[in-house]
Order: C-alpha cells, then sequence, then structure tokens
C-alpha cells in the first residue's frame, strides 16, 4: 500500500545506510544475507515502483480527494485525524494484505514484493507498480469518514516505512510485550516463508494483534525458506512486474470460459483441474549465471539507476512530459541490466544500445536546460559505461557462451 509522497523519496538515503550497515553487521558476524543479483532485483522494484508513481500516483491521489471533497460523512481534525488515520490505515492495511494473498489478481501484483528468496532490507523495498491500484478501493473508506487527503497519505507512508525494519534476519525475538503487540522481524519472517505451516499468514503492516484477532498468526518455529511457492528463477526488475500474471494464465490454458475468468478472483491454489499440489521446499537459491565482472558492471549501473531515479522523485513536481524521457531509460536500464543479470543472450547488445541511445539523449534532453557541459559530461559517462561493459565481456570470454537464451 504505497504512496507517491516525498516522505519516502527523503527515506530513499537512509534506507541506503541501513541496508549498508545491515551487510556489514552480517560480514562480521560471517552471515551471507545478501546476493549481489538478488539485491539489485530488488532495489530495481523499488526505483520501478516509485518512478512509475510520479506519473500515475497523482491520478490515485485525485480520486481519494474526489471521495473526500464531495462525500465524506465527517469531518475529522487535529489530534483526532492523525490516531485514527494511523489506527486505521493498519487495519485496511491487513485487510488489503490478506486480500492480496487469497485473490489471484490480487496476488499477480503483489507477488512481486516475495519473489526474493533472501531476506533483507533490500528486499522491503521490492516493490510492485500496481499495488497502490489494488491498495486505493479498500482506502477510500477513510475518505468517506473524513480523514483528510494529507493525513492519509501521511500515514499510509509512515506504515510503510514502519515495515522496512523488520526485514532483517539479523534481529532475533524482541521482548515480549513488544511481539504480543507490534509487527517485528520475527513474525514477518514467517510472513515471507513458504513452509507449508507459514503460507499466508502474519499479513500485519504495524500492530500483529489484528492477525491475532482474526486467526491468522503464527509464531516463528522453525527455520524459514523465502521465495514463492513458483519460484521466479528471474533477476530481471521489469520481468519480475508482470511474471505472475504469466503463472495465472498458464494455470487457466485450456480451462473453460468461465474457469478461464474466475480463476482471476479464485485463490492462488485453485486450479480448474483440481486442488493444486505444492512441489517440496527448494534444495537450494536460484543463482545468477552472469560472470562476476558484468555483476560489478550492474552494480555500478545500478547506482545511476537509483540516483537519476530519486531525482525524477523528488522533481515530481515537474511536468510529466519533462520526466518521461529519463523515466523511460530508468525502466530501459532495469531491463537490461536484469537480462544480463539473467545471463540472457541479448543483454550485452542491448544495453550498449541502452548506451547509445542515453549519449544521444543527453543533447535532445539535457544540453536544452542545463547547457552543453552538462550533456558532454552525460556523454562522457555513456561512453565511459561502454568501455567497462566491453571490458567486462573481454575478461570473461566463456561469458558469450554463458549468457545463454
Amino acid at each position: 500500500m504505497e504512496h507517491g509522497l516525498n516522505l519516502i523519496a527523503l527515506a530513499i538515503p537512509f534506507f541506503l545506510l541501513f541496508i549498508g550497515l545491515e551487510l556489514t553487521i552480517a560480514w562480521k558476524r560471517k552471515q551471507k544475507i545478501y546476493r549481489i543479483a538478488d539485491a539489485l532485483a530488488d532495489l530495481g522494484c523499488g526505483v520501478g515502483q516509485r518512478v512509475a508513481l510520479v506519473f500515475f500516483g497523482y491520478l490515485l491521489g485525485a480520486v481519494y480527494v474526489f471521495v473526500y471533497d464531495g462525500f465524506r460523512i465527517f469531518t475529522l481534525e487535529g489530534w483526532k485525524a492523525w490516531v485514527v488515520a494511523i489506527l486505521i490505515v493498519d487495519f485496511i492495511y491487513y485487510w488489503w494484505h490478506r486480500a492480496s494473498h487469497r485473490v489471484n489478481l490480487m496476488w499477480a501484483v503483489h507477488a512481486v514484493h516475495h519473489q526474493s528468496e533472501d531476506y533483507n532490507l533490500a528486499v522491503a523495498l521490492r516493490q510492485t507498480i500496481f499495488s497502490p491500484v489494488t491498495s486505493l478501493p479498500f482506502e477510500l473508506p477513510m475518505a468517506l469518514i473524513g480523514v483528510p487527503p494529507l493525513v492519509w497519505g501521511a500515514a499510509a507512508s509512515i506504515n510503510t516505512l514502519y515495515q522496512f525494519w523488520i526485514h532483517t534476519e539479523l534481529i532475533g525475538k524482541l521482548p515480549r510485550p513488544v511481539e504480543l503487540v507490534m509487527n517485528t522481524p520475527s513474525h514477518h519472517r514467517v510472513h515471507h516463508a513458504i513452509n507449508a505451516q507459514y503460507l499466508d499468514r502474519n499479513y500485519a503492516g504495524m500492530f500483529i494483534v489484528f492477525d491475532r484477532w482474526f486467526g491468522t498468526f503464527v509464531e516463528e518455529q522453525l527455520p524459514c525458506t523465502y521465495g514463492t511457492v513458483k519460484r521466479l528463477d528471474s533477476f530481471n526488475a521489469v520481468f519480475a512486474q508482470f511474471a505472475e500474471f504469466g503463472v495465472v494464465w498458464a494455470k487457466a490454458r485450456g480451462a473453460s470460459v468461465w474457469d478461464k475468468l474466475r480463476i482471476w478472483f479464485m485463490p492462488p491454489e485453485w486450479l480448474p483441474s483440481g486442488p493444486k499440489q505444492f512441489p517440496p521446499l527448494p534444495e537450494r537459491k536460484h543463482e545468477s549465471p552472469c560472470p562476476p565482472a558484468l555483476q560489478r558492471y550492474a552494480m555500478a549501473q545500478f547506482v545511476g539507476i537509483v540516483g537519476v531515479g530519486s531525482l525524477i522523485i523528488l522533481y515530481d513536481w515537474m511536468d510529466n512530459a519533462v520526466l518521461a524521457g529519463p523515466g523511460a531509460l530508468v525502466f530501459a536500464a532495469l531491463f537490461t541490466v536484469g537480462l544480463m543479470l539473467d545471463g540472457r543472450r541479448l543483454g550485452v547488445p542491448l544495453e550498449f544500445l541502452r548506451l547509445a541511445v542515453t549519449a544521444a539523449a543527453a543533447f535532445v534532453w539535457v544540453q536544452p536546460r542545463y547547457g552543453m557541459a552538462a550533456a558532454v559530461g552525460a556523454v562522457g559517462v555513456a561512453l565511459a559505461a561502454a568501455v567497462w561493459l566491453r571490458m567486462a565481456t573481454r575478461q570473461t570470454p566463456a561469458s558469450t557462451e554463458a549468457i545463454a537464451a
């Protein structure tokens, strides 16, 4: 349930800081909780969602404002509005989150957040482009009871920010009073697990009390295996956004017209042909076939992706026509780098093409706004990246064979 408020954008440096801190602590404890390709896919999904919200987030906000201005029954003000908003946002989050696991159409959207087989702070940033669309109908009752739009947006952002820190394996169980009331890393590890006894449990955002009240709470006991029951087997942040829709459609293949329609509103385990047989837990995680030299190149490109994406988010007040070019380049970079991380044959050629387009865009978009020096600098960065990419592919002669379709 994400919203395009700058509260989230301003938190991006702190997200990266705490990810670095988690990495440092894990390294000192000799725990391997991060893998390069997986972490980059997580960050890519997060950047992609935030950039996409720049272009359609205001439309969702406008719907809330329309209902609030024209149909609200009460008007909440002051501290009452804040208390009501924070509590109701979390209550609504519980039911939206529960529906997102039990209705195929919503699961196809929400599954993105669960696709990682790791569990760390980067996973908290792995978000789906379409979740604000599915969450809005659940939130509109808040407009009816008079929660002001800014309070609603801020309360939802606070709820989102709270959930960042609970995505970690480094924090064990907290004191019992905290575990009884609040959502904690222990509770949320259960939610991300695909162990049979953990599936579809602990839907909480901030307060675990709703799971306790509505019978969906399970205590963490056995070690957790993370991911989705149908494993993604990809590190492409763009492909990840649509993959589960393909899974649902594949289930409906050969079914009657009626079953093709209703499968979207049935639970994920439902099949037209009968009950679903859950596969055993995977013995090992899916690994990237991308050579180490190209993985290092991909990491460097993500610095640029995060940088440009953050600027788009912070300057979301600008005309969408102005931001459309940089936004398209962000998604192109996520796609081509994702292809390389997945070991796809077209990854490297398309990345060269993307760099060429980026260099050309410097004169079309950068030069008219920021001057020739900025444009030349942007072209220089693209050329340096192309040289690095060429060197990375030459360092791994076997990579052209390894990068197979």
